[in-house]
């Protein structure tokens, strides 16, 4: 039996995360990340994605996406195959570096939307990697709480949906991003879990 399509839709918000090969590192050092950082900048561009947040683990990454166009697999395969054999070459290995196809869980476009975006970037602070969630380098918090971020991180959509309930989305924004840090996780999953509209495997 062929594999399950992926969910595509024009418009559709996503959750997309993916995961080392049996947990392996995917990033072995910060020449890594920018790499993975430059490759999904130039396919949120290609694609035309809304990219409203980003968290680049150790063994682990997730993404939240919104695609105007129904494009995620294409855009999230080829910027995975590409990583990943720039990857192997790189660090002299062969073999797979993650482990099978990316996840991604369809995001409701409401209060839903604002945990997800605020468990994604408190995912340092949960593994103790950092204090603040915007302290720590490889993901878009401090873009999208401070001023001068990179034009393709989409701060100004993220706060649309934030601000949908009226006050200051940046400071709902931060406030749930230190709820979501807390010991507690504001009753999130334990880190490295997906969240979104259904039960997904870990990542």
């Amino acid at each position: 039996m062929g594999r399950k399509p992926r969910e595509e839709l024009e418009g559709g918000v996503f959750h997309v995360y993916a995961r080392g090969n049996n947990k392996g590192l995917i990033y072995a050092d910060d020449s890594d990340r920018k790499l993975y950082l430059r490759l999904l900048e130039g396919t949120v561009r290609r694609r035309q994605w809304r990219l409203l947040a980003y968290c680049l683990m150790n063994n682990h990454v997730h993404l939240l996406i919104e695609t105007p166009q129904a494009n995620l697999a294409v855009g999230m395969q080829r910027m995975h195959s590409l990583y990943a054999s720039c990857f192997n070459k790189r660090h002299g290995r062969v073999g797979h570096v993650f482990q099978g196809r990316y996840g991604a869980i369809r995001v409701k476009p409401d209060e839903q939307l604002w945990t997800v975006a605020a468990y994604v970037v408190a995912n340092p602070v949960r593994s103790g990697l950092c204090a603040e969630a915007a302290d720590w380098p490889w993901s878009s918090c401090a873009a999208v709480l401070g001023d001068g971020g990179p034009d393709w991180i989409d701060r100004a959509r993220l706060f649309e949906y934030v601000g949908a309930a009226g006050g200051d989305a940046a400071q709902r924004f931060a406030e749930l991003v230190r709820n979501a840090g807390s010991p507690a996780g504001a009753g999130l999953p334990e880190e490295g879990t997906a969240v979104g509209a259904s039960a997904a495997p870990s990542c």
